[in-house]
C-alpha cells in the first residue's frame, strides 16, 4: 500500500517528537541516585590468582551484600570486589537515553532547575571519579584524561625547520664529512 500524493496523515498525530524522560527535576535526581546506588551495589569483580604461602578469603557478593566466605588455596582464582565508577555514559545507558539527548536537554531546557540538577549530576560523577583515582581505586591516568586534567607541556623554541631546510643541512654535513 502506498501513500497518496499530498496526503495529510501526519496531521492526525496528537503529538510530535519524544516525550521528556522526566517531568520534574526531582524525578531526574531520583533516577540519577538510583544509578549511583546501583553502581555501589554492583561492584566490578576483579579476578586474581591467590598467592602461594598467603592464605586468603574468597568473598562472594550479591547485590552489594556478602553472600559467602571461603578459605582459598594457592593458585585459586578469586574475585575481588572493586568499586564501579560513575560515568555519564553509564548513567545514560541506565536512563535509556543518549548522551546527546542529555546534553541537548540541558542546553535547550528553559527550566533552570533542570540545568542545576544536570550540573549536580555531572559534579557528582566527576567527584566520585576524581576521589576514586586519588585513593587508588581507579586508574589515575584514565580518570585524568576523562576529566581533562592531564598535564600538558608546551615546548617552544626558535626552531622552524622545513623539509627543505633539513635537506640542505644534511647535504652541508655530508660535504663536511668528505
Amino acid at each position: 500500500m502506498t501513500f497518496q500524493k499530498n496526503n495529510k496523515l501526519w496531521m492526525l498525530r496528537s503529538k510530535h517528537g519524544r516525550d521528556k524522560l522526566f517531568a520534574t527535576p526531582e524525578l531526574m535526581w531520583e533516577a540519577a541516585c538510583e544509578y549511583f546506588k546501583w553502581c555501589d551495589d554492583n561492584p566490578w569483580m576483579k579476578i586474581e590468582q591467590a598467592r602461594a604461602g598467603k592464605p586468603g578469603l574468597a568473598i562472594k557478593m550479591k547485590k552489594g551484600q556478602v553472600e559467602d566466605v571461603e578459605a582459598t588455596k594457592a593458585n585459586d582464582l578469586i574475585g575481588l570486589p572493586t568499586a564501579r565508577p560513575y560515568t555519564m555514559s553509564g548513567l545514560c545507558l541506565y536512563l535509556d537515553c543518549s548522551q546527546i539527548y542529555f546534553y541537548e536537554f540541558k542546553k535547550n531546557n528553559s527550566d533552570p532547575d533542570f540545568s542545576n540538577i544536570i550540573t549536580r549530576i555531572e559534579h557528582t560523577i566527576e567527584t566520585q571519579q576524581f576521589e576514586g583515582a586519588t585513593v587508588g581505586a581507579y586508574n589515575a591516568n584514565i580518570v585524568a584524561r576523562k576529566l581533562g586534567l592531564s598535564e600538558k607541556t608546551e615546548i617552544s623554541g626558535g626552531l622552524n625547520l622545513t623539509s627543505e631546510k633539513i635537506k640542505q643541512e644534511i647535504e652541508k654535513r655530508k660535504k663536511a664529512l668528505e
